[in-house]
């Protein structure tokens, strides 16, 4: 494998095609066959577009647990779910055949439609497969279930049997919302806030004239025009008050809070007296439309509504019980006249006069104009709110009269709560979320007036209002009486179950099946039942029920996918179908918006992976806190990558290294006991985070692993590997060298096994060449070895404390050379150290050699202070401090001066408030109102933190500046034997024409130099032909290398 300028897409192709041609997955299938099983329910992806990264990201999560599971020697289903029936792919179809409305379905034939949505359905799901096998999802791919199968419709018939035999089921009348393109009802369930855009309507503010009070009117305010054709009351809040307001020759009634808002802009007004709106309650008045036919025989009235606002309109709202759920439910209350204006295409109907044959969304101007023809428009206005869109095609909903079939909530919804109470939810707030859902939701509307879905099972007598359901083929077959023929070598859909007649059991009429199919969360929540074998293996289905584990985004499915299986499996069992479920927040860009298609931002699945690779993709979604919005861009990926190659560039080091000096770690053992305590600290962190690993994986948080891993590859690479790097290059093969690459060989064998899970792809490929390469007896893939195990080896917690103290130490160190703009190429002479834990200097005392390597330093020690190389100031923190404060932060300040630094600095060291007159009382102010500052003195630079505090010298003399210019110098022949193709073990010369005061420094530290750059001859010439001219400092050198 080259290792250079690795191209990890390509890489992805190449172990692909290694795990079909070796039969990865199937082997491992057969590794844990009969071993302890771990169950993982898929919820189905809908089968009807490409993949985004928005699916890898749960894709991710799904796949990364089953192979930490498998791993660990536990048998899986492996099936992956399609979603496959319902309105989203209606749409679709609909609009690769040109169609603009379900009367176009209807000419084309129902029969053909539906054939067109299962062939659409079937190329998705091979699309998002293969899509889902580039991601490095290892499922049962020639097993995925459908919900659009045999066996899950019919199954969802048997729940909805038992619904009906316990009397959950039943048929309604509603005015709910309606999408008039798709001409289906949009259900509670189906609506988020993402489906509730902030959109602009005319508003008007109309006149109600009352009835018997000449010149006086209610005033009442609608967003939707279109509904004043069918108001029929008005509702006022009993127990508010309102106001009786002159306003020029009229009189006018409406809530005394909106009166200002309302009126001012319409001229000067009166108020005439207050009264509270219960007193109103009974008032008639004419309605804005009453020459419609429809209204004929309305009597509108005034009734009391304790929902009124006071936040918006008038205060008196108008009523239309067929054009608003609440409005309904008002009218039920009261026996209101209920007048449903519109048809299923969202078209006025006969009887509505110049509007009848009009879209409703198309009138609003139009009624707008006739009320004010009428004298009855008292104003309008732009008014900008949230409103409900059709979640699939996204055109506004209308509110309509509809009949539809409900399971009723009413005693169901506690049952459904006790099962939600038996499951653990991730996070924990998610169960909170459900139950207070489940508490408060409306029946569950399960019918839609649409073509591909469910067939309902539900046969409807007209003649005697019998109501039967058939809870299986077998079922259907027996009741049969009509048109079974015509069904039989067909999936239950439409049109062909609609040929089926049975005989009424009451009455004996023919009774067709109702139109209606079912709502598509029938279909993705009864997969615990149907893709287990519920009705066709009760033994295999015990086993594998109810699911260890679950995984959606949690927006939107609490009262989806998590609701619907939850519901379901109350009614089949009062069993949860899951242990646990694991949710995560939304995808948005990288400004945090919401992506999408027609804005330019979404990123599709295919151009992620090819462009950046699937492992850079994974790498960021599992080092993600799923409980907050993931944004996700280019940079988000580059970032991941560029953390994950810092582990590839330590691996690369190894095989580099390992094949020059041909290492073999199972032949050159280095005994634990032998090696160095930089070996055994690095193995120590190694046993932590094998812990880590299992903690976190085991409770499904694996972004705290993740976190675990970026420390211990910082730790590996910029500490050990960087300290460890003289023990690679030295030419004899010593027991401390072969230490070193005992260990390192056992950190990155087991850190990729510890990773395999979330970047499948590229620790295959870091396995074939680190394990593989020197034991063809390994198992063939990483994916088959056993997730390494915690134990193994003692953790020294007095090393590994003393050495993150010397990592704290050193981060202050070099702290203090940025803010003395020093390079670490550049030795200083000396560090002082101050620690706050007055035990740490003798822990760390064996470990000054390190901190004097790392920060190239000639000398460094422990002293008790270091108060004599700095001066300190106190301030108050302006930025904080004004606001808190006020105007007592001048006088403040002023106290605060007259108090020594240092004993400021010591009293909020022990966790006391230093405490201040001011404004002639006592003021406490703490660490977080003052500023400490440390000036340090000429010579030298200060850093604090970490538990200490670093000061640093900062004088150069003759000997440091040599030596620096020579440090520099080897970096710069590094890049120079690149540049001349010389390979890193090759031994050079090193012809070069300076100043005497560079060839002093060259001359001074020939040793070091030749031994840094495999120097076998360092030659000073008057000038180098054909050299290479480097400025170093003030000083500049002519190069040139050759091979020796």
């Amino acid at each position: 494998m080259a290792l250079a300028n690795i191209n990890f897409p390509e890489l992805e192709r190449n172990i692909l095609a290694f795990w079909e041609r070796e039969r990865c997955f199937e082997k491992l299938v057969e590794l844990n066959r009969g071993k302890p099983k771990w169950s993982f329910l898929d919820g189905p992806i809908t089968a009807n577009n490409p993949m985004g990264v928005h699916h890898a990201w749960g894709r991710t999560y799904k796949d990364l647990f089953q192979r930490y599971q498998a791993m660990c020697g536990h048998e899986l289903r492996y099936q992956n779910g399609f979603d496959c029936q319902g309105l989203w792919v209606e749409v679709e179809v609909e609009k690769e055949l040109g169609f603009k409305s379900k009367r176009d379905i209807e000419a084309y034939g129902i029969g053909s439609f539906v054939e067109k949505c299962k062939e659409r359905v079937l190329k998705f799901a091979g699309i998002q497969s293969n899509q889902s096998i580039r991601l490095g999802y290892w499922m049962d791919w020639d097993n995925s279930y459908f919900t659009m199968s045999e066996e899950n419709n019919y199954t969802i018939w048997q729940f909805l049997k038992r619904c009906h035999e316990r009397g959950y089921l039943y048929h309604g009348w509603d005015s709910m919302p309606w999408c008039p393109r798709c001409g289906t009802g949009i259900s509670q369930h189906e609506i988020s806030n993402e489906e509730r855009p902030e959109v602009t309507h005319t508003s008007p503010t109309v006149r109600f004239p009352l009835r018997g009070r000449e010149n006086e009117y209610l005033l009442a305010w609608t967003t939707t025009p279109w509904t004043l054709t069918s108001n029929v009351a008005a509702a006022v809040h009993p127990d508010l008050t309102y106001v009786k307001v002159r306003q020029g020759s009229d009189i006018y009634y409406l809530i005394k809070e909106r009166m200002e808002t309302v009126m001012s802009a319409q001229g000067p007004f009166e108020v005439l007296g207050e009264l509270p709106g219960s007193e109103m309650v009974g008032w008639t008045y004419d309605g804005p439309f009453d020459e419609l036919p429809v209204q004929n025989g309305v009597e509108h009235r005034v009734i009391p509504w304790k929902e009124v606002s006071t936040s918006e309109g008038t205060g008196i709202v108008h009523i239309a019980p067929g054009c608003g759920k609440e409005d309904f439910e008002l009218g039920k209350e009261f026996k209101l006249a209920t007048i449903a204006p519109i048809d299923e295409s969202g078209v006025f109907v006969e009887g509505f006069g110049q509007f009848t044959g009009e879209e409703a969304s198309a009138v609003p101007k139009k009624i707008i104009r006739a009320v004010k023809e009428k004298g009855l428009l008292y104003r309008t206005e732009e008014y900008k709110h949230a409103y409900p869109i059709c979640w699939r095609c996204k055109t506004q909903l209308l509110f309509r009269l509809v009949d539809e079939w409900y399971i009723s909530m009413d005693t169901l919804r506690y049952d459904i709560i006790d099962v939600t109470k038996q499951t653990g939810w991730i996070p924990e707030v998610g169960q909170q979320l459900e139950i207070e859902w489940l508490t408060n939701m409306r029946d569950w509307m399960i019918s839609k007036k649409r073509y591909w879905g469910l067939a309902l099972p539900i046969y409807h007598c007209h003649q005697c209002n019998s109501v039967e359901v058939m809870g299986s083929r077998e079922e259907l077959k027996q009741r049969a009486v009509k048109g079974w023929e015509e069904f039989e070598g067909h999936t239950p859909h439409r049109p062909w179950v609609d040929a089926v007649k049975i005989e009424c059991a009451k009455c004996g009429s023919k009774v067709s099946r109702i139109l209606d199919v079912g709502n598509p969360w029938l279909d993705a929540g009864i997969v615990p039942y149907s893709t287990m074998k519920y009705n066709t293996d009760r033994a295999y289905w015990e086993k594998w029920f109810p699911a260890d584990w679950i995984s959606e985004s949690f927006p939107g499915q609490f009262r989806n996918w998590f609701y619907s299986i939850l519901a379901m499996s109350a009614v089949m069992e009062k069993r949860p179908p899951f242990k646990v479920m694991f949710g995560y927040r939304l995808m948005k860009d990288e400004k945090g918006e919401e992506m999408h298609k027609s804005k330019g931002n979404a990123i599709e699945f295919n151009e992620a992976a090819e462009r950046e690779g699937a492992d850079a993709m994974r790498w960021l979604y599992a080092s993600h806190n799923p409980e907050y919005d993931l944004r996700f861009g280019w940079h988000k990926i580059h970032d991941a990558r560029r953390e994950f190659l810092v582990l590839w560039n330590v691996y690369e080091f190894f095989l580099t290294y390992a094949r020059i000096d041909k290492f073999d770690p199972l032949t050159q053992l280095a005994p634990y006991d032998s090696r160095s305590e930089l070996d055994r600290w690095i193995l120590s962190r190694l046993q932590k985070l094998i812990e880590s690993a299992h903690l976190n994986y085991s409770r499904y948080s694996i972004h705290l692993f993740m976190r675990d891993v970026s420390k211990f590859i910082d730790a590996l690479s910029r500490w050990y590997l960087r300290r460890s790097r003289r023990r690679f290059w030295k030419s004899e093969d010593d027991s401390d060298k072969l230490a070193a690459y005992q260990t390192l060989w056992e950190c990155l064998v087991t850190a990729i096994k510890l990773l395999t899970p979330v970047v499948p792809f590229a620790t295959e490929a870091m396995y074939q060449e680190l394990v593989r390469a020197y034991d063809s007896s390994a198992p063939v893939s990483v994916h088959h070895c056993e997730f390494p195990k915690a134990g193994a080896l003692a953790v020294d917690e007095k090393l590994l404390r003393g050495m993150d103290a010397i990592l704290d130490l050193v981060e202050q160190g070099h702290s203090a050379r940025n803010k003395a703009g020093m390079k670490v190429r550049q030795p200083l002479r000396e560090i002082r150290v101050v620690a706050a834990d007055k035990n740490l200097p003798g822990e760390v005392q064996p470990f000054l050699s390190l901190i004097t390597d790392e920060l190239n330093i000639k000398e460094a020690g422990f002293v008790d202070s270091a108060a004599n190389l700095y001066s300190l100031t106190s301030r108050l923190e302006a930025k904080t401090g004004k606001p808190k404060f006020g105007r007592l932060f001048a006088s403040l300040q002023e106290g605060l001066s007259k108090k020594a630094p240092a004993e400021i600095e010591a009293v909020l060291k022990r966790g006391e408030p230093i405490v201040l007159e001011a404004g002639g009382e006592p003021i406490n102010l703490t660490a977080e109102d003052i500023v400490i500052e440390k000036t340090p003195e000429p010579g030298w630079q200060i850093s604090e933190g970490g538990g200490f505090l670093v000061a640093l010298s900062t004088q150069l003399d003759t000997e440091l500046i040599r030596e620096g210019l020579v440090r520099d110098l080897v970096r710069q022949i590094q890049n120079l034997r690149k540049e001349v193709g010389l390979d890193v073990s090759d031994r050079i010369r090193i012809a070069y024409a300076a100043s005497d005061e560079m060839a002093a420094a060259v001359s001074a530290h020939a040793p070091y130099l030749g031994e840094e750059t495999l120097a076998l001859e360092i030659t000073r010439r008057e000038s180098v032909e054909n050299g290479k001219k480097i400025k170093l400092g003030d000083e500049s050198i002519v190069l040139s290398l050759s091979k020796a």
